[in-house]
């Protein structure tokens, strides 16, 4: 297919080139004639902008990029990854943007990234996924003064933008209903990993404190996000005889139902459990993981949103949006049902 410039599309249309440019780039001041002439023109040749030029010409590519700090398989097996990235294409496509992808296979490719992302001039701004503690790539795009959102809390506040779930009101949302079935020894398996986790364990000992619980270290165990680390965990957590168990994870609750039932204990009548994320996983198998659902679809729309938003008004106040959480309540603690945590 013969590739048209702006000048033959104005030459066919009847009209300059720069007024070719005017209704590409949806200036206001073009007639409704002459811009329906135009985009007709533009629809029967077929005619695709090229984007370096038009990126120069408007100072504007209409390309985000995400950055998923992640493993390459982590992104696959793990269910989180899927649904936030169908959240952050559905808000692209619907304002007209097109999401770049960024994800590594190892260490050292992540490591290499920062210097590939903020010298790519095509990008109008970048949403970056915490991940743990690393901070480089915050710290690049921060001396770059690339727009950037970034989803999760920071460790540091550092005054970026970022959108994250109403972690710590999902952690004592979790907590107090294991409390409000009669339990008083309610264990956690948590993660430090990064700020998610640290605010879902605030959550956990607020509801506790609240109901006058006595902490006890002991209840406490840390893994990772991974189920196999979640089931050597809890297999130490049973000898202190907890009735329930705040799991912060759903991936990690696989993990930890499997080590009760290898003990030879039944759920929810010996222990009662509540997870975190409300993935598919949560009604994969018997029995249904009662969960805190995070909007995790919503995130990326909300995440696109907000980027826009920064993109446009560089000097906006620092945005800080906390989604709200439910509790969903199934098998592993109760009968069906829905609780919100607002």
């Amino acid at each position: 297919m013969k590739r048209f410039t702006l000048k033959e599309i104005g030459k066919i249309a009847g009209v300059s080139r720069a007024t070719v440019s005017r209704v590409i780039n949806n200036h206001p001041n073009i007639s409704d004639s002459v811009r329906r002439r135009v985009l007709e023109v533009i629809e029967e040749t077929g005619y695709q902008p090229n984007i370096a030029a038009r990126t120069l010409a408007s100072n504007q590519s209409r390309i985000l990029g995400l950055v998923i700090p992640a493993i390459l398989s982590n992104v696959f097996t793990n269910p989180y990854y899927p649904r936030l990235i169908q959240g952050i294409a559905q808000a692209c496509n619907e304002a007209d943007y097109t999401m770049t992808l960024f994800l590594f296979q190892t260490p050292e490719e992540e490591a290499s990234a920062t210097q590939r992302i903020v010298r790519n001039s095509l990008l109008d701004g970048v949403i970056l996924n915490a991940d743990y503690e690393r901070s480089e790539l915050v710290e690049g795009v921060i001396r770059a003064n690339m727009p950037f959102v970034q989803i999760g809390r920071p460790n540091v506040d550092l005054g970026i933008h970022y959108i994250d779930a109403d972690n710590i009101g999902g952690g004592k949302l979790a907590t107090q209903h294991l409390i409000d079935l009669g339990h008083r020894r309610v264990a956690q398996v948590a993660t430090a990993k990064n700020a998610a986790g640290i605010d879902r364990d605030i959550g956990y000992k607020m509801a506790l404190a609240e109901n006058d619980i006595p902490l006890d270290e002991n209840l406490i165990v840390f893994a990772d996000f991974s189920e196999s680390q979640a089931y050597e965990v809890t297999q130490d957590l049973l000898r202190e005889k907890p009735t329930a168990i705040f799991v912060q994870s759903d991936w990690m609750a696989i993990g930890v139902i499997r080590a009760i039932h290898d003990a030879g204990l039944r759920i929810p009548e010996d222990i009662a459990i509540v997870s975190f994320d409300d993935l598919p996983i949560a009604t994969r198998d018997k029995p249904h993981l009662s969960t805190i659902r995070q909007p995790i679809t919503s995130t990326g729309k909300v995440a696109v949103e907000t980027l826009l938003k920064v993109i446009k008004s560089p000097d906006i106040e620092q945005q800080k949006v906390f989604l709200p959480v439910e509790l969903v309540v199934r098998d592993t603690c109760g009968a069906s049902q829905v609780k919100d945590n607002k």
